[in-house]
């Protein structure tokens, strides 16, 4: 099961994935998006109602960090997910970070708009919503980008919320497809 506080490009993305043919037929994704522009916090209380679930395999909050301004209650989000064994992919600044790591590395601070932007631009884009099919075959390549990007931020010793760029969409990607 699968929160997010995004309305459009988290959904698509993760729709995208559903109908890939070895996670369509290996696993139900269930994506739970709240009503209105959510905050992290909002979907970690909303997966923390389905932690335990005999029918639920994992719990997986996907949410970003935001730059120049941070969402409120980041760190409180993050401790009830990791008290609560729910697992979290966040994407620093945004999630367009991910998406651009589609098509290029990207290793240097960006704020919020700018990642938009670039992202708009990168897929010729004009709204917030995707098409998730010109993102299924570059995955893998986003997923080493943001190892790359992880690995970086541990060296230097770079510690959440500062890990801009970053985003853990990779380690969803591997609960579902495996080290692939």
């Amino acid at each position: 099961m699968v929160f997010c506080e995004g309305q459009n490009s988290e959904p698509d993305y993760i729709n995208g994935l559903k109908r890939l043919p070895h996670i369509a037929e290996n696993t139900a994704l269930d994506i739970r998006i709240h009503p209105e522009q959510g905050v992290p916090l909002t979907p970690v209380k909303m997966a923390r109602e389905h932690v335990g679930d005999p029918e639920i395999d994992e719990c997986w909050c996907i949410f970003d960090v935001e730059w120049p301004r941070n969402h409120p209650h980041l760190a409180q989000a993050v401790n009830l997910a990791e008290s609560s064994g729910i697992n979290l992919a966040i994407s620093n600044p945004c999630f367009e970070l991910w998406l651009i790591l589609h098509h290029k590395q990207h290793g240097a601070f960006i704020d919020t708009n700018p990642a938009e932007s670039l992202s708009r631009s990168l897929d010729s884009r004009t709204g917030k919503s995707i098409d998730a099919a010109l993102y299924m075959p570059l995955r893998k390549q986003a997923a080493r980008s943001a190892i790359l990007l992880d690995k970086g931020h541990r060296q230097s010793e770079t510690r959440f919320p500062h890990d801009n760029p970053s985003s853990g969409m990779y380690k969803f990607l591997k609960s579902l497809e495996g080290e692939g």
